[in-house]
């Protein structure tokens, strides 16, 4: 996975919900910056339904 995200360390949580939403590729398509962002965001997230709701958010914006 890390040639993927350039050494970026992708949460279990956010992997499984960008592949529920089938929004890999958009992710990995995102800047590095904005990667950085969405993985930062994520460790304020508390339940498996807030990840869900937070990654439908990224990809219903796109």
């Amino acid at each position: 996975m890390e040639k993927f995200t350039s050494g970026l360390e992708l949460p279990v949580g956010l992997g499984l919900a960008l592949e529920q939403y089938n929004a890999m590729d958009y992710f990995f398509s995102l800047p590095a910056e904005a990667q950085h962002q969405i993985v930062d965001h994520t460790y304020t997230i508390q339940s498996k339904n807030e990840m869900l709701d937070f990654v439908h958010s990224i990809v219903s914006a796109k």
